[in-house]
């Protein structure tokens, strides 16, 4: 990129946020919620207002000196973070500063001790939504009519979850272990563990993922996506052994990384979730019928060995 800059707008920079959101609403009507009429008509105070606002930042691109980018983000009052206001000028488009702003918007929201951001996408706007998700957004599941005409839907990058890797896999046999009913099928740390955690990486059907907090290993969850005949071809997701240490039960986390983990499965179109339980778990029952699932079928198991 040639002579790139990406700067935050000041409190004393209203008048220039004006003049580049109504150029994005001019060149591109159909991305955003609010129109160029309405928003032409915003008073000198309604714009120096949205650039004070504490918990809301304006970033604007800059290539040779000219304004032609801007993207905003916002805390909500939950605490999660919020990007909206997307918009490059059709001559920067191609240049990569789509994905440059989403990055300070990303960095901006962390800085804020978010541990969610958030946004919505326009159904037909192919380009946005393969942006987003090659920055590891999901899809939540929520959608709405944008003016009650276009089709939108809803996103969310969650700052707690990833695929593991192999410098994580003692922490998460550790917490597989860390149970009177897996303890001794666990096992200690050793070579079988090693060549699993080979086995499911190169799978491109099975995910190992962790929750990751100050850079602590706190959560876990094998998924594997099912290919399927039955059900008309759908494709399923499986979700094992899931993991939250102990000291941090009871604090939303394992709900948190269950809704990641369905999201997970609607990105790769899977038509359902599926789980199984030990039946002595009776808290992790209660914990998954809260979450929707229903005890519908038996399940059974036979060793092969």
């Amino acid at each position: 990129m040639r002579n790139i800059t990406v700067e935050q707008l000041g409190a004393h920079e209203a008048m220039r946020l004006k003049e580049i959101r109504l150029r994005a609403l001019k060149d591109s009507p159909d991305a955003f919620y609010y129109t160029y009429e309405v928003e032409s008509e915003y008073s000198p105070e309604r714009w120096l207002e949205s650039v004070k606002n504490q918990d809301r930042a304006w970033f604007v691109a800059t290539q040779d000196g000219t304004d032609v980018g801007l993207v905003g983000g916002r805390i909500e009052d939950n605490g999660d973070g919020h990007l909206f206001s997307m918009w490059i000028a059709p001559e920067a488009r191609g240049r990569k500063l789509a994905s440059l702003l989403v990055d300070v918007v990303i960095d901006w929201t962390r800085e804020r001790g978010a541990t969610r951001l958030n946004l919505w996408a326009v159904d037909d706007n192919t380009a946005a939504r393969a942006l987003y998700r090659g920055k590891g957004f999901l899809p939540t599941g929520q959608t709405a009519l944008m003016r009650d005409v276009l089709p939108e839907s809803e996103y969310f990058l969650s700052f707690l979850f990833r695929t593991a890797t192999l410098a994580d896999l003692p922490a998460i046999v550790a917490l597989i272990a860390d149970d009177a009913i897996a303890a001794d099928r666990t096992g200690s740390y050793g070579e079988a563990h090693l060549q699993a955690f080979e086995a499911i990486e190169a799978d491109p059907n099975n995910e190992l993922v962790v929750a990751e907090i100050d850079g602590r290993v706190v959560g876990t969850a094998q998924l594997t996506y099912i290919p399927g005949v039955s059900r008309n071809g759908a494709t399923r997701l499986l979700v094992e052994a899931v993991r939250i240490a102990q000291d941090l039960r009871g604090h939303g986390l394992g709900r948190r990384l269950m809704e990641w983990c369905h999201a997970k499965g609607r990105d790769r179109g899977c038509a359902l979730v599926q789980l199984t339980s030990d039946k002595a778990r009776e808290d992790a029952h209660r914990f998954y019928r809260a979450l929707g699932y229903a005890q519908s079928h038996e399940g059974f198991k036979l060793p092969l060995g």
